[in-house]
């Protein structure tokens, strides 16, 4: 059991007397005497606040326990507040809050919405665990990820498209400096400082311009991350018999036998390491179709790719530790983000979303992938 610093227990004392109480309720807690505490002294017209902070985590989600009757010791000039907390931390000094913020995160609106919404589409559907995940998977990331991949790709094309155009004026506005440095006398200090601010300012004109700001084409990051995150908690949380819900025991005993072939209950991690392995590679493969593509990678871009690269692998060793729930959901959210990408690849499909053509586009894109995947793997000797 973990103790942390987080419940929130308010006492108000007037002279010797216990007025109010007022508590922000975490997790049940084992009865029993914490001390070492340091409360927080605030007074006002002869009232004096005292703040005690501690909190339970349990490895599993339990019922709301008020504390409104402490232990109070000492005489009413220094008390000191003793909560109801956790026996066992009191015993093995375990007060640490390591996993506060994930325990906050854990029982956030948008983590309890991805529960109902998983609960309630397994209930109303009536397929098994594995195949609701998949079902939730592909409906989230079809509906609200795909149409910012799409977004993404035509400001990404609009992008590519202007610089042609950055080149050009880029080139002009390095002769113009030149030439002005050399009538004022500036050093190659300062020519370098006013061609790099000029062009910047000319990038951005460009942008407005044309409405398509780079940083519009991390639109997709900023959703898809979130979502991945509550979505992976939301499944935990059920997983463990913590979700929000009056029928936590049942949807994980369903959970157990909800699995599928090498995986039959979804509460237990992989053993077998077939999903983080497959979670590992599919990974990858998003990575390399994208640094395979005919434009050259900038410094920052490359040094983004093997970063995820290394993330990549990193998830591998995570993915055998989750439940097989989470791992699960992890595979099918790669093997459509792959999709997505192929799909988005394709003419047909770039010129009925509208997306501009640009000099990187190819006309038989899956063949040139493979190609510059077997040149850069698989090169001839």
């Amino acid at each position: 059991m973990l103790c942390g610093l987080l419940r929130k227990q308010t006492i108000w004392l007037r002279g010797n007397g216990l007025r109010t109480c007022q508590i922000s309720p975490m997790t049940r807690c084992q009865s029993g005497i914490v001390g070492g505490s340091h409360p927080l002294h605030n007074y006002d017209q002869g009232w004096r606040s005292q703040e005690n902070l501690s909190v339970c985590f349990k490895p599993y989600r339990c019922s709301i326990v008020p504390l409104c009757s402490p232990f109070v010791s000492g005489s009413s000039q220094s008390r000191t507040v003793y909560s109801s907390a956790c026996l066992s931390a009191a015993s093995t000094g375990n007060t640490g809050s390591a996993f506060g913020w994930y325990e906050s995160l854990a029982d956030t609106a948008p983590v309890n919405l991805a529960e109902s919404m998983l609960i309630s589409l397994h209930e109303t559907s009536g397929m098994p665990w594995w195949a609701n995940i998949i079902c939730a998977t592909v409906s989230l990331r079809t509906t609200i990820t795909l149409p910012l991949s799409v977004y993404q790709m035509y400001i990404l094309a609009k992008v590519e498209n202007l610089q042609p155009e950055i080149d050009a004026l880029a080139k002009q506005l390095r002769y113009e400096v030149s030439v002005y440095g050399k009538q004022h006398g500036w050093t190659d200090k300062v020519a370098r400082f006013q061609f790099r601010k000029n062009l910047r300012r000319i990038i951005s004109g460009l942008y407005v311009r044309d409405n398509c700001h780079p940083f519009k084409a991390s639109l997709l990051i900023w959703i898809q991350i979130p979502m991945w995150i509550f979505v992976s908690i939301a499944l935990r949380n059920i997983s463990l018999n913590r979700a929000d819900s009056a029928t936590g025991d049942a949807v994980q005993k369903q959970l157990t036998e909800g699995g599928l072939l090498w995986f039959p209950d979804l509460t237990m991690p992989d053993s077998t390491w077939i999903l983080p392995v497959t979670l590992g590679l599919l990974n990858l493969l998003i990575v390399e179709i994208f640094a395979l593509r005919k434009i050259e990678l900038s410094r920052f871009q490359k040094i983004i790719t093997n970063f995820i690269r290394a993330v990549s692998i990193a998830m591998i060793p995570i993915a055998s530790t989750v439940p097989s729930s989470m791992a699960l959901y992890w595979v099918t959210s790669s093997c459509v983000g792959l999709a997505h990408n192929l799909l988005l690849r394709s003419p047909a499909l770039r010129r009925v979303f509208r997306i501009p053509r640009s000099k990187s586009d190819s006309d038989t894109p899956y063949k040139d992938i493979l190609s510059a995947f077997v040149l850069k793997y698989f090169p001839k000797k």
